[in-house]
């Protein structure tokens, strides 16, 4: 059996790891503030950045043309399934004023009523019974939809009128 005898205090010395000292600081270097590290700070941040410009052409991409899904319809009844569809068209292409379509495809109320609907009569039908709505419900002054529609800051309340003439129409059962 191996005895153990006490190590040579001079080999124990010679393997002790070396200690660390904190350096020196010298004495003409003033602590820096706070706000000097802060712009330091940025100034690093500021140097990591990349500066050239960007080019929007990689950025953005236009949408893909691919078919989109029909919206199913939840009216029954002739008008007010003309209703819906105007309203879905007018959420899809956008809202003008002054004018049935504009250059963009936007269109106006009427002009989304008309190119939804499957007559020439069915359109009038359906634009004589929203006028109604308009007068009774938002506006007792209008004159006609296209007056109304002109007078609009923007599509929200002929999207929402063309909705709400949509459920009406179905109440009604037309």
């Amino acid at each position: 059996m191996p005895t153990l005898t006490a190590a040579d205090p001079n080999q124990v010395a010679a393997h002790t790891a070396p200690t660390l000292t904190e350096p020196k600081r010298s004495a003409w270097a003033p602590a820096l503030t706070f706000d000097e590290r802060l712009a330091l700070a940025a100034l690093a941040v500021d140097a990591r950045i990349n500066t050239e410009p960007l080019d929007l052409a990689d950025v953005i991409r236009s949408p893909v043309d691919a078919p989109t899904a029909p919206v199913p319809q939840p009216y029954r009844t002739p008008i007010a399934a003309l209703f819906h569809r105007a309203h879905t068209r007018l959420l899809r292409d956008g809202w003008c004023s002054d004018r049935l379509r504009d250059e963009q495809g936007a269109r106006c109320m009427i002009g989304a009523i008309r190119a939804e609907a499957g007559s020439r009569s069915a359109a009038d039908d359906a634009c004589i019974f929203l006028l109604d709505i308009v007068r009774n419900e938002f506006d007792p002054t209008a004159e006609t939809i296209a007056s109304w529609n002109d007078r609009q800051r923007d599509g929200h309340m002929p999207a929402r009128i063309l909705g709400h003439a949509a459920s009406r129409a179905d109440a009604r059962g037309i």
